[in-house]
């Protein structure tokens, strides 16, 4: 098969000076602490300490530079960027940065910081954004989430909560824009005045921890417990002690009564005593700046694992409704779990090494205009030691394609919009999840049609 029918170039990389992430030399995009994240005219690309940002217009087909971000990192606890996502809106578009302490980092397209928050102490390992709606043969619940993969410990951020303080944020950025008479504020007062984001936390390290994990859905509670207005998610998890594993995950704190008392008791207690002891020495001594503590667990139920030494998870992909997740392992295989009934459907192997993504191929070519029922759920598997990508139409369906794909290269897609899927219902034209290739060496940056 000849790879100019099926690839679609869109642009190239190879006139930016990328010297310091490694371009130039060989395979350089195998580098495991060089991070991508992809967006449909954009290209995030981060090494430890440092972030490009960049952009491809409809004029041209060389990529520009947008921005060049350089984090706060800590030198004490050599902290550096772990992960990176961009997050999507409406009308607002910010880059998320994961790093080995647990901070989640917001920032504009301007290179400015937006939010800073401690999840967790520990490396974020995965920003996972995603989302589901509502649909009319199926009883799920609408959500759209970023969830934050740590070792042992997953992070759910709900994405109206995050949406919300990033509105206040420019709102208030252009607000300072206009009164010239108001002084800006610094790094340090927006940090103070901004509040945390609220998240939930469980700890999921019962089988082990994991390397990569993900929030499926919602799911309905335990039998014969008590209907409350609390949700349960289910999660999957992936690592070195158990190939999967699978977590009822509660909004319930589970704190005992007599903790709940003393939480609320203690601090009004001490509050009470420091007033008094101001009023009676007169002494302003200087505030210090609280040091962030993380937040406490919520429960996590163990439902299932799958122990088979020495075969360990590496990566985990979802599907866009979550109801699939493709999972591959140390030993070359890629097994498709149904997330649902927590069985293993299918099983591909001889593929070392391999990464996976979801597609959708179009089946119904007469309508002019297409819509989400034109097209099927297949999965792309790229082996890179073979040198090929294959689509597999799932769940039981045929291997479709095979693209030679050269080595040192990645794929990529676009990241999950936020309020997308809910258009997408009502929208005579439907965008398809899409594969795109980034070709290391060449710099060459590719649609599969």
């Amino acid at each position: 098969m000849s790879r100019r029918n099926h690839l679609t170039d869109l642009g190239t990389i190879s006139n930016l000076d990328l010297t310091e992430l490694g371009a130039g030399k060989e395979n350089w995009l195998d580098n495991p602490n060089l991070l991508c994240a992809f967006d449909t005219d954009s290209l995030a690309i981060a090494n430890r300490y440092y972030l490009l940002v960049l952009e491809w217009s409809h004029a041209s087909d060389h990529a520009t530079f947008r921005v060049k971000i350089r984090p706060n990192l800590s030198p004490i606890e050599a902290e550096y960027v772990s992960a990176l996502e961009w997050l999507v809106f409406d009308d607002i578009r910010v880059i998320a940065v994961g790093t080995s302490c647990g901070y989640l980092l917001i920032y504009s397209l301007g290179g400015d910081l937006i939010h800073k928050q401690l999840v967790y102490p520990g490396r974020i390992l995965r920003l996972r954004v995603r989302g589901t709606k509502r649909d009319i043969t199926e009883d799920t619940s609408s959500f759209e989430e970023v969830c934050v993969v740590i070792p042992g410990i997953i992070a759910r951020f709900d994405g109206s909560d995050i949406q919300r303080v990033l509105q206040r944020w420019y709102q208030e950025t252009q607000n300072r824009f206009w009164n010239q008479s108001s002084t800006d504020k610094s790094l340090e007062e927006y940090e103070s005045s901004s509040s945390p984001i609220p998240y939930q936390c469980w700890n999921v390290s019962k089988y082990g921890s994991c390397v990569d994990a993900a929030v499926t859905g919602v799911m309905p509670p335990p039998l014969l417990e008590l209907q409350s207005s609390d949700r349960y998610y289910c999660a999957v998890t992936i690592g070195a002690d158990a190939a999967i594993s699978a977590f009822r995950l509660s909004e319930d704190r589970s704190r005992s009564f007599v903790g709940a008392i003393l939480s609320k008791v203690v601090p009004a207690t001490f509050s009470t005593i420091a007033s008094f002891s101001k009023l009676v020495w007169r002494t302003q001594q200087p505030t210090k700046k609280p040091e962030p503590k993380p937040q406490p667990f919520a429960r996590a139920f163990p439902l299932t694992c799958l122990k088979d030494h020495p075969r360990k998870g590496e990566k985990l992909t979802l599907s866009p409704s979550g109801t699939l997740a493709a999972i591959t392992d140390s030993l070359g295989r890629i097994m498709l779990l149904d997330t649902r009934a927590l069985v293993v459907v299918r099983l591909w192997k001889g593929y070392r090494d391999a990464s996976c993504l979801f597609v959708e191929r179009l089946v119904n070519k007469d309508s002019r205009e297409h819509i989400k029922n034109d097209y099927c759920l297949c999965l792309a598997i790229h082996a890179p030691r073979k040198g090929i990508v294959e689509i597999w139409q799932m769940r039981t369906g045929p291997r479709i394609l095979t693209v030679p794909c050269p080595k040192g290269s990645r794929i990529l897609q676009p990241t999950y919009r936020f309020g997308s899927t809910f258009a997408a219902s009502s929208s005579t034209s439907y965008k398809p999840l899409e594969v795109f290739f980034l070709n290391g060496d060449s710099g060459q940056l590719s649609r599969l049609n």
